[in-house]
């Protein structure tokens, strides 16, 4: 698959990129790429959740009323989950939200979810680029320029860059990582990929090891 290179202000810099057909040309595995973002969201869990049953709520132990002649069902603690104020019936506990998925699943789900973006026509290679000082106006005018603004984005860059990522980490609805940092959920999340041209190399080099 080739790709034009643009710049930051939208326009054809008349180089092209060839994308590996290993990685943006196979059959996107949409299993796979669910796994992935399974796991990733349910790991982002705190699993702190508690609710206190009715051993663990403090109300008083005594008999609310006698035994029998009431015409009413028996009561014998206002701890009951019955009672207004008792415990709660299986409530949540803490747990650990957590799960694994191996290696070459998620290898194969990040491979997918680029290959998805690139058969969808959802990918935007640019030339390398920085910024001066580190301004949100100027990221913004480069989403301007690629007629992207108010879409998801996910910049993806050969290497950290400070001055890029903080101009553009408050701009709503707008990502920016490094080849190596890139999950499946990230991927999939975003309406638009802006990978720079330097991250090819790693993007194809960290799935052929």
């Amino acid at each position: 698959m080739e790709l034009s290179v643009l710049n930051i202000q939208g326009k054809e810099t008349g180089k092209k990129v060839t994308l590996s057909d290993e990685i943006f040309g196979i059959e996107p595995n949409e299993h796979v790429v669910w796994l992935d973002v399974k796991q990733f969201l349910a790991n982002q869990r705190q699993g702190t959740h508690k609710s206190k049953e009715r051993a663990e709520v403090s109300r008083s132990t005594r008999k609310l009323k006698k035994q029998k002649g009431t015409g009413g069902a028996r009561a014998g603690s206002a701890k009951s989950p019955l009672m207004k104020g008792g415990g709660r019936i299986f409530g949540p506990v803490p747990r650990d939200y957590s799960f694994k998925v191996n290696k070459k699943v998620k290898s194969l789900a990040r491979q997918s979810a680029f290959a998805a973006k690139a058969q969808g026509g959802n990918v935007t290679i640019l030339e390398g680029f920085s910024f001066d000082a580190p301004k949100t106006k100027s990221y913004i005018a480069m989403l301007d320029a690629l007629s992207l603004s108010g879409k998801k984005t996910l910049l993806i860059l050969p290497e950290d860059n400070k001055n890029v990522y903080l101009s553009g980490r408050n701009v709503p609805k707008a990502q920016i990582g490094t080849a190596g940092q890139v999950n499946t959920y990230d991927l999939v999340n975003a309406t638009q990929l802006l990978i720079v041209e330097g991250a090819i190399a790693a993007i194809e080099s960290s799935f052929s090891k």
